[in-house]
């Protein structure tokens, strides 16, 4: 072997272990000083805002993406008067200060008390929804800084903090939970639900449902 292949692969083998070195670190790091997960989305309080009373929707002024107060009478419902002799007309209104997000009102149409006429956010106070594995979960606790990447914007990073660890994993408000009770159980590792708040949304316009990952500090 001449001289300068033998350097060649001196020279090879020193910057693989360099790099592997600095690879295994970094994994280190990662691993002792961080919980990830990309299971997770920016998540708000839906407000259902449904007809008070059985009767015809005789007017609708409820625009989507448009912002309201609470109690803004955003429609009307027609129904019977307790007597009988006559109609009155009960107000829709919204529950709490929120942005309309889909509506399903259908004007002069008959609804049902309770039905849902339209769905609404408060786009300011936004959270993010975590699903950390269980076994993870050990690892966490309330105040730890978040760093928060949202899919739809890969460019900016926002930072929260962990403001809730679930009691129960997401498994047990499933319409269809897993059980153990057949000898042909399969076990799964559950996701505990942990709530992220948002410092500040720096302007995006994210809303619920994005697709978000998310580092927590240990």
């Amino acid at each position: 072997m001449n001289v300068k292949k033998l350097i060649f692969l001196n020279i090879l083998t020193i910057v693989i272990l360099i790099g592997g070195g600095f690879l295994g670190y970094y994994f280190f790091t990662q691993t002792n000083n961080y919980v990830k997960t990309d299971n997770a989305k920016i998540d708000g309080q839906q407000m259902a805002v449904a007809a008070p009373a059985a009767g015809k929707l005789v007017s609708w002024n409820a625009e989507f993406g448009k912002k309201y107060r609470a109690g803004t009478k955003l429609g009307e419902v027609e129904t019977q008067s307790p007597t009988g002799t006559g109609t009155i007309k009960v107000p829709v209104t919204l529950p709490q200060d929120g942005t309309i997000v889909e509506e399903k009102a259908v004007k002069n149409s008959m609804a049902a008390a309770g039905t849902p006429l339209a769905y609404a956010y408060d786009l300011n106070n936004l959270w993010v929804t975590a699903n950390v594995d269980e076994t993870k979960v050990e690892d966490l606790s309330v105040g730890e800084k978040v760093d928060i990447y949202v899919d739809a914007y890969p460019d900016t990073t926002l930072t929260g903090k962990v403001k809730k660890i679930g009691l129960a994993t997401a498994n047990v408000f499933s319409m269809l939970p897993s059980s153990n009770s057949t000898a042909n159980y399969t076990k799964v590792t559950q996701v505990v639900p942990v709530t992220i708040s948002i410092n500040d949304q720096k302007s995006l316009d994210i809303v619920p449902g994005m697709n978000v990952s998310v580092r927590i500090h240990k």
